[in-house]
């Protein structure tokens, strides 16, 4: 039987996991009622473990060093109990085979290489080329289907992954260009890093060790 991670699990992992994330998102995100993510985000503020930061227009919470630490405290912990190294090890195998081929669609939306420059900004008027980035999205939505469900049987937080990049793939797919790869919104590319980064957290894997999706 899948394994439920707690709600204080969930809120602290699912800021590591974003990087950076207001309540009403980890709210939506976690599944938990907005006024307790809150609630755990003053506890978690009084133990040290997340700080509130702005930049510009932006502003949202993220984890200190101690939050880090105790997010993989729960983690390993987590891990233990519910049995699932080998299976998120598994995981994150299948994951890096596909890691490449993600990071090389992304690419090819925001660049076209023409004749006189191999760094040439995508404009998008070469239908064909972008169909061709999308249709290698879609391929790889299948692939990440399938290693989802077999995450989730085991640890149900990593259930959604699939369901948002499909989302954010149907976007790209209506014309609405930066679900690819934009910033600020749940692209494919930011589902995938945060998917790629919740695979090394939970295995306790440096992210420098794993730079491949940036």
């Amino acid at each position: 039987m899948t394994y439920a991670s707690t709600p204080e699990l969930l809120v602290l992992h699912g800021i590591r996991a974003s990087g950076m994330a207001r309540a009403t998102a980890i709210s939506q995100r976690t599944g938990i009622a907005e006024d307790k993510v809150t609630e755990l985000l003053g506890d978690f503020e009084a133990y040290g473990w997340v700080t509130h930061v702005a930049f510009g227009d932006t502003s949202g919470w993220t984890l200190t060093e101690r939050g880090r630490d105790e997010d993989g405290r729960r983690l390993a912990a987590e891990l233990d109990r519910a049995g699932a190294r080998h299976a998120v090890e598994q995981g994150h195998a299948i994951f890096e085979t596909l890691n490449g081929r993600l990071v090389k669609a992304c690419t090819d939306w925001q660049l076209r290489p023409t004749a006189g420059d191999r760094l040439a900004t995508n404009d998008h008027r070469d239908t064909q080329w972008d169909e061709g980035v999308l249709d290698e999205l879609t391929t790889l939505d299948g692939e990440l289907k399938e290693l989802i469900a077999a995450l989730a049987v085991v640890l149900a937080r990593f259930g959604d992954y699939h369901e948002r990049f499909s989302s954010a793939l149907a976007r790209a797919r209506a014309g609405e260009q930066q679900w690819v790869a934009g910033i600020g919104v749940p692209s494919c590319h930011a589902v995938w890093m945060e998917l790629h980064e919740d695979l090394l957290s939970t295995l306790g894997i440096p992210r420098d060790a794993n730079r491949g999706d940036r």
